[in-house]
C-alpha cells in the first residue's frame, strides 16, 4: 500500500510538473509577415493557392513561440493535432491573410496544419487551434503593415529603399522595432521578404523583441512588386 502510494505521488508530481513546463515553454511571440513578392521572384517562383493570386499585401507565415535566448519550441504536442473542423469560421479570412504560395498550387490547409503543429502547439496553454488562428489573423489587421510603409512613401515599386527607413516606419507606427529579413530574387537583388514583430505571450499586444533574428539585409533593398 505505501509503495503504491508513493508511485502514485511521484506519478503527479510528473504530471504537474509537465503542466507547468508547458504553461511556462515560450517567452514572446514572433509574428512574422512576408511579402508575397519577394517569394514569387525568386529562382524558384512560387505557386498561387487553388483560390487564385493572393491580395497584393503582406501575408502571414506564422506565430512562432521563441525563448529570449533566440532560440524557440517546436512540434510540442503530436496528441493535438491540427483540426479544419475546429477553424472551419476563419476559412475565409485564412485563405485571404495566411494564403500559401508553395508548390504544387493548394488550398493552405496542409500549410495551416504545418504551422499549427510546429508552432501552434507550442502554445496551446494559451491558445488553442482556433484562438491560435484567430490571434494572428487579428493581430495582422491591427498592424496594417503595407499601410505603415506606403504612409512613409515606401510603396512595392520595384525600387530601392534603405532598411532604415522601413524599420524607422513601422517603428514609429507600432512604437517597436521590428526584425527585417531579406532573400533574393532571380537577379541577385537583395530584397524585403519578412518583417517579425514581437508580441506578448497572449498573442495580443506588440512588444519590444527581446531578441531580433540573426539575418543581415543589405543597407538598401528592393521592395518589389506583385
Amino acid at each position: 500500500m505505501e509503495l503504491k502510494m508513493r508511485f502514485l505521488i511521484t506519478l503527479l508530481s510528473v504530471e504537474y510538473l509537465s503542466v507547468g513546463c508547458l504553461a511556462q515553454n515560450f517567452d514572446f511571440f514572433y509574428f512574422v509577415l512576408q511579402w508575397p513578392g519577394s517569394y514569387c521572384d525568386t529562382k524558384q517562383s512560387c505557386c498561387y493557392p487553388t483560390t487564385g493570386k493572393p491580395a497584393t499585401d503582406f501575408g502571414i507565415h506564422g506565430l512562432w513561440p521563441n525563448y529570449n535566448d533566440g532560440s524557440y519550441p517546436s512540434n510540442c504536442d503530436t496528441n493535438n493535432p491540427y483540426n479544419q473542423s475546429e477553424i472551419s469560421d476563419l476559412v475565409s479570412r485564412l485563405q485571404k491573410s495566411w494564403p500559401t504560395l508553395a508548390c504544387p498550387s493548394s488550398n493552405g490547409n496542409s500549410f495551416w496544419s504545418h504551422e499549427w503543429t510546429k508552432h501552434g502547439t507550442c502554445s496551446e496553454s494559451v491558445l488553442d487551434e482556433h484562438e491560435y488562428f484567430r490571434s494572428a489573423l487579428d493581430l495582422k489587421d491591427k498592424l496594417g503593415l503595407l499601410q505603415i510603409l506606403e504612409d512613409a512613401g515606401i510603396n512595392p515599386d520595384g525600387q530601392s529603399y534603405s532598411v532604415d527607413s522601413i524599420s524607422e516606419a513601422i517603428e514609429g507606427s507600432i512604437g517597436h522595432a521590428p526584425g527585417i529579413q531579406c532573400n533574393y530574387d532571380a537577379s541577385n537583388e537583395n530584397q524585403l521578404y519578412q518583417v517579425y514583430i514581437c508580441v506578448d505571450t497572449s498573442g495580443k499586444n506588440f512588444i519590444e523583441c527581446p531578441v531580433l533574428p540573426s539575418e543581415k539585409c543589405a543597407s538598401s533593398i528592393v521592395f518589389p512588386s506583385f
